[in-house]
């Protein structure tokens, strides 16, 4: 009896010499890294050749590329809170989504704004007229969806508007990409204080803090490069797209524990869905247009 059980020990030890020990090992890497990274850097570099390809060729086309990426991510978010029986009015999320995005685009700031209060009365008719039972909830529901992420989403789109927009669309999906990349690159060889156990174990003050350096870094270089700014604006911009990067993951995390699920979906191998691709980056386009707008007028 005892031979059997030494080797059942070997095999669910990790540091074991056996097959079971390597496989733990494995099984270890692969929960501390928290993705398929050989997927997820596929996929990254796919969408990365299809954003800067669409900014070179026209830059009307990165337009398509965000209202459809919000569209998908109005889909997962509305199917995700309908897990928790908050049913989100999805023809008048979509089409609010969309209009929000072009609006911003061609009409500014003053057409954003006015076409999100439009989003909200449309949510707010199309729920009432399918009856009163439990329609504040709904309405609630679907207010969130227009604002996270369609509304943020706009700030993209007027990033994009001017001459320049898509130099500017590229430092700001550059910074906030840096982010994710050094809070992970840190936090897996570094990481030893948690910032947010209850809602991102994996998150490190350790992460956050090569999240800042890798954007300050970056940020300095690309508005200098890309758009002949001053350094410390791009070290500016970086420091605060780091900030608000780690709020949006964090953020976009609260909401999944809070519905139960781990990822928004499957459509993204080695990321999930698209929403926790965008989690980020629609907390940081508002911020990245602001700074820019002001570091670098157009």
């Amino acid at each position: 009896m005892s031979a059997p059980q030494s080797r059942s020990a070997r095999h669910q030890d990790p540091s074991g010499s056996g097959d079971g020990g390597r496989s733990a090992a494995r099984g270890a890497k692969t929960s501390r890294a928290g993705r398929n990274l050989p997927a997820a850097i596929g996929v990254g570099v796919g969408l990365g050749a299809l954003i800067i390809l669409s900014l070179v060729v026209r830059k009307e086309l990165m337009l398509v590329i965000v209202v459809a990426a919000v569209g998908v991510g109005v889909w997962e978010l509305r199917r995700a809170l309908a897990q928790v029986s908050i049913l989100v009015p999805f023809v008048p999320s979509l089409v609010g989504s969309v209009s929000m995005i072009v609006s911003a685009y061609v009409g500014g700031g003053e057409a954003l704004i006015v076409t999100l209060g439009l989003t909200c009365v449309g949510i707010l008719l199309w729920r009432v007229a399918d009856g009163v039972l439990d329609a504040v909830r709904d309405v609630v529901g679907g207010v969130f969806v227009a604002v996270y992420p369609s509304f943020l989403a706009g700030f993209a789109a007027l990033m994009l508007a001017p001459d320049d927009g898509a130099r500017r669309i590229i430092v700001f999906i550059l910074v906030t990409v840096l982010s994710d990349v050094g809070g992970y690159a840190f936090g897996v060889i570094f990481g030893r204080h948690p910032m947010a156990p209850s809602v991102s174990p994996k998150k490190s003050w350790e992460g956050f803090a090569g999240s800042v350096v890798t954007c300050v870094a970056g940020g300095a270089a690309a508005v200098v490069l890309l758009l002949d700014g001053p350094w410390w604006g791009g070290a500016l911009l970086g420091a605060c797209v780091a900030v608000a990067a780690t709020v949006g993951d964090l953020t976009e995390s609260t909401i999944k524990r809070d519905l139960g699920i781990k990822d928004m979906s499957t459509i993204l191998p080695g990321h999930g869905g698209v929403m926790d691709r965008l989690d980020s980056l629609v907390l940081v386009a508002p911020v990245a247009w602001a700074l820019l707008a002001w570091v670098v007028p157009a």
